[in-house]
């Protein structure tokens, strides 16, 4: 309002001069200073708000700019129109632009019927460019005004979606750590439990397997805890990105996962295939985490003496991971008796079970799922139980 407020000074007080010195015509007696003044002020005052109020402005400068055209005050009431006339078709828009450019066109014409001029055909002339330039010029700034609102509001679009893409990001982070979490926790304690139960035992009666229990327990418990603390810090870390990061396991680390299992009381026979150091880094991750999951169980549930089986193979562009225990060596192949009395064994179809269980089996299904896998849980043919996952491999090409 401060720049329209100096333009109406500048048109009030250039016709002011104008009056003061004669007017336009010398020869043509004025109205009286009294009269002019206050038509020179009010035809421009409508600029001040052009902006808040274009259309009443418009409007307000078009009543008053009749009187001062029919007194031949000046030239600020052409030029309040032209400037009302570019300020509806930028503020308002093209069809009360279009409307106030007829009825500037009606006042242009009506003055120069009730006074007509030798110079007439020049004043329509000007009149006309007058108008076809601030409607065109007004056309422009309203396109780009248009263009200016559409650019803000794909802007803060992409704002939206980039804030609503890091808190999935950062959910999707939790829940994969949640799971971490519940993997890391689950085997670690189970383990500790049965050496530390195993360890009670054997006390009085063999203070050596105590020891070498006691032992494992310490060793389990060592590495749950920098596991844990490696994780958390994922969550809490505000220190930078040039922080050390410990790898995740993967498939390479099956090996040493036996190992301990082994030494935590279940014996494991591992099978592992050839291409599993080409696959990529979340499938190998979720390859170990099924693998201890399973075996995590089958501590927990098999009983003492219980075998474990593992085999994860490659055959083109899917992996199977087969986990399967026999159930603290309870397994029986069941037999049946044909019609001429002879028994044989029979094989009993794999069992394509989708059990809900608890967290653990939901995490692995969970692991399965999100490449696009397969996870199949239940007892297996024969005895015991089995864990059978088919995850599909993705290379980069």
């Amino acid at each position: 309002m401060v720049g329209d407020s100096l333009l109406a000074l500048f048109l009030a007080a250039f016709d002011i001069l104008v009056f003061a010195t004669g007017g336009l015509d010398p020869e043509v007696r004025g109205p009286a200073w009294y009269v002019a003044v206050p038509i020179d002020l009010a035809v421009v005052a409508p600029l001040v708000f052009r902006r808040k109020r274009p259309l009443l402005a418009a409007y307000a400068a078009y009543v008053v700019s009749y009187a001062h055209s029919a007194l031949d005050l000046g030239v600020s009431g052409l030029a309040a129109l032209a400037i009302s006339l570019y300020s509806v078709q930028v503020y308002v828009g093209r069809k009360q632009g279009l409307l106030y450019g007829g009825a500037f066109v009606v006042a242009s014409v009506v003055t120069a019927i009730v006074k007509p001029e030798p110079s007439m055909a020049a004043q329509l002339l000007f009149s006309a460019f007058t108008i076809a330039f601030c409607w065109l010029l007004g056309e422009f700034m309203y396109a780009r005004r248009a263009y200016q609102r559409e650019l803000e509001a794909r802007l803060h679009l992409l704002e939206t979606e980039r804030d609503q893409a890091a808190r999935i990001a950062v959910a999707e982070e939790r829940g994969r750590i949640a799971r971490e979490l519940h993997d890391v926790v689950a085997h670690s304690v189970s383990v500790m439990v049965v050496q530390a139960d195993g360890a009670a035992l054997a006390l009085k009666t063999n203070p050596e397997l105590a020891g070498r229990a006691l032992g494992t327990i310490s060793e389990t418990g060592r590495g749950a805890l920098g596991e844990l603390r490696r994780l958390l810090d994922v969550l809490r870390n505000d220190r930078g990105d040039d922080e050390p990061r410990v790898p995740q396991p993967d498939a390479a680390a099956l090996g040493d996962l036996a190992e301990r299992m082994r030494a935590a009381g279940v014996p494991v026979d591992l099978a592992l295939g050839d291409g599993l150091d080409e696959l990529p880094a979340g499938v190998s991750l979720g390859i170990y985490r099924i693998v201890q999951e399973s075996l995590t169980n089958t501590l927990k549930h098999a009983g003492a003496g219980a075998h474990a089986a593992v085999r994860v193979q490659r055959t083109g562009d899917q992996v199977e991971v087969l986990v399967r225990d026999d159930g603290a060596g309870r397994a029986r192949r069941l037999e049946q008796v044909g019609a001429n009395g002879a028994t044989g064994a029979a094989r009993q179809p794999e069992p394509r079970l989708s059990v809900a269980g608890g967290n653990g089996l939901i995490g692995m299904r969970e692991r399965a799922h999100v490449y696009g896998g397969t996870l199949e849980v239940g007892p297996a043919a024969g005895g015991g139980w089995q864990v059978r996952a088919v995850l599909p491999v993705r290379l980069n090409s």
